[in-house]
């Protein structure tokens, strides 16, 4: 299972700059391959020419790397203009085609059963409407699609935090700042129990959840009518 890369981009009260700083230290070279490795598996039972939404994108990695297949159609969402300039031009100088748009999870500007899959990584935990952006993934997801929902663990350690932050390979100041902004965003997220509630009360009625490391994946499936 994947385990998110952390922190989220639902990080609208950052500055412009911030939000350019933490561009810089999600795109090392080891952070891309996995965003790489992670747009396979998500796509690998998708049918070509598949319609796929990100959530809260940020600067843009997954999208890029989902539309470097050449299989899917990749819109995102995203509450942050500087991340829609970000993600654009990352887009751009990747030489792909991804469609990026500013908006609200709570309220999304696309029509009823636009999507074939939607995924949303690291961000949910910093959502002001986490119900209604769960309804409107059920409203815009096609019948027999799926959301993703990919985030931290409230339940994560301590050296769960340590061995994921090693991973990411960042010098010194970057390791020291990610580690305490994980800490940060621990007393943020949810824990499976907590998402399970949600997928209850939601339209989804239900949801699959698996946990790894700092993270955790919630599958959310709308049936075919």
């Amino acid at each position: 299972m994947y385990r998110p890369i952390p922190p989220g981009s639902g990080i609208s009260q950052y500055t412009p700059l911030k939000k350019r700083w933490y561009a810089r230290i999600r795109g090392t070279q080891t952070q891309i391959e996995a965003y790489r490795k992670e747009a396979k598996r998500l796509t690998q039972s998708l049918p070509a020419g598949a319609r796929v939404l990100e959530v809260a994108f940020g600067p843009g990695y997954l999208a890029i790397e989902l539309a470097r297949l050449g299989r899917v159609r990749v819109t995102g969402l995203d509450i942050s203009h500087t991340f829609v300039t970000i993600a654009s031009q990352n887009a751009k100088d990747a030489g792909v085609a991804a469609d990026f748009h500013q908006g609200d999870a709570a309220a999304m500007p696309f029509e009823a059963e636009s999507f074939d899959l939607i995924v949303c990584q690291a961000a949910f935990k910093n959502f002001v409407h986490p119900r209604s952006a769960i309804s409107e993934m059920y409203r815009v997801l096609r019948g027999g699609g799926t959301a993703l929902i990919q985030d931290m663990s409230s339940e994560a350690s301590h050296a769960d935090i340590e061995r994921e932050v090693a991973a990411m390979q960042l010098g010194p100041v970057s390791t020291f700042t990610t580690k305490g902004t994980l800490e940060m965003l621990k007393r943020r997220a949810y824990s499976p129990a907590k998402f399970e509630r949600l997928a209850a009360e939601s339209p989804f009625g239900t949801c699959t959840i698996n946990t790894e490391g700092i993270g955790l994946e919630v599958r959310l499936e709308k049936p075919v009518a």
